[in-house]
């Protein structure tokens, strides 16, 4: 693998987390709470880079919006390594942004691409895997994709095809990687059992790994736009200024569709560490307390008659007790309740459309 002072990673950190509401609010989204006790999902990706890539060479991208928090998390990191885009524009020119910022440093860099808001427990797993992406990175043409195997004809997902195993000389693998067939769309569930009975599927967790020669050239080849920016932040006197002049004006547009769709390689590696993105109150429930007749909490509860409800308290002086009641999801914060039918839990952002603006 690359040595440590090539080795990069670019931490995404700027998502809103409706879903989380009244827990998350816009200058506080899911990546920024302590949802499970064990600090927030932004430094526990930071933590479980330590030994693979030092922390000079972890960069993370979040909003002015989010700055101040993620500075305050990530106060391990030079203040200089956390940057807010001035514009919302989606993931392509957020990680075309990065690759020019590390671009900038080190040329010869070979970089990850995290989000901030999965739970992965297995450090040591998690490295070994991303030992084998870095290596593969460095050693190939192609752009690395880390799939995760389904456990489950998820339709909220995207997936990756895998065909054969890819051969590139002179290294060795513990976790193999395939050449990628294509990229799926977020499928039916129909299409999603299809896709889990056939094997060779992964679902695509966003976590891209590859050198900088590679990527810029691929960038330089579908999606022009993002190459010139890159280009001109490595030449740029004044990176912030560049920066706030030339981020805003670039075309919106996921990294999925900009590039890891039309790539001429795209390489898989299936994680083989745990992995959960988290997505809904429903996955958060999982790491909670039974506190009788599948009742799901944080704090200590009272109940009567009540069965499969998700119950999280933020507040201290406040003791939730239920009767009669069944499938709710509750969260209580010191100025918001949140009652939801938990079988719409998806449908929670759904709120930000109504909410009064002092409560996002």
């Amino acid at each position: 693998m690359p040595s440590p002072e090539n080795t990069y990673a670019l931490i995404l950190a700027g998502g809103s987390g409706t879903r989380f509401w009244p827990l998350s609010r816009n200058d506080k989204p899911k990546q920024l709470l302590d949802l499970f006790g064990d600090g927030t999902l932004l430094t526990q990706t930071i933590n479980r880079l330590a030994g693979l890539v030092p922390l000079e060479n972890i960069l993370i991208l979040t909003n002015a919006l989010q700055f101040d928090a993620v500075c305050q998390i990530a106060s391990m990191l030079p203040a200089e390594n956390i940057f807010a885009e001035p514009a919302k524009r989606d993931t392509a020119p957020a990680v075309a942004l990065g690759i020019g910022l590390i671009a900038a440093r080190n040329p010869n860099a070979v970089m990850m691409v995290l989000p901030s808001d999965q739970l992965i427990k297995d450090h040591h797993a998690y490295q070994a895997v991303m030992k084998d992406a870095l290596k593969c990175a460095e050693y190939s043409d192609g752009l690395v994709t880390i799939g995760i195997r389904p456990t489950w004809p998820c339709p909220s997902y995207g997936y990756i095809e895998r065909g054969d195993r890819a051969c590139i000389p002179g290294t060795d693998f513990q976790h193999p990687p395939y050449e990628v067939k294509r990229f799926r769309e977020k499928p039916s569930i129909e299409v999603a059992e299809e896709f889990l009975n056939a094997g060779g599927f992964s679902w695509n967790a966003g976590m891209f790994v590859w050198s900088l020669q590679t990527v810029i050239k691929q960038l330089a080849s579908h999606t022009p736009q993002l190459a010139e920016f890159i280009s001109e932040l490595r030449k740029s006197n004044d990176l912030l200024a560049t920066i706030d002049a030339q981020f805003p004006n670039l075309t919106p547009l996921s990294i999925d569709y900009a590039l890891m769709e039309k790539a001429d390689r795209v390489l898989n590696i299936e994680a083989t560490f745990d992995w959960d993105d988290v997505g809904s109150w429903v996955s958060i429930a999982k790491y909670l307390a039974d506190e009788g007749n599948n009742n799901l909490a944080n704090q200590a509860i009272s109940q009567i008659d009540s069965q499969n409800n998700i119950i999280f308290n933020a507040t201290n002086n406040t003791h939730i007790a239920l009767l009669g009641v069944d499938d709710l999801i509750v969260v209580k914060t010191n100025d918001a309740l949140l009652i939801a039918n938990r079988h719409q839990a998806d449908a929670i952002k759904k709120l930000s459309d109504i909410l009064p603006k002092n409560l996002l």
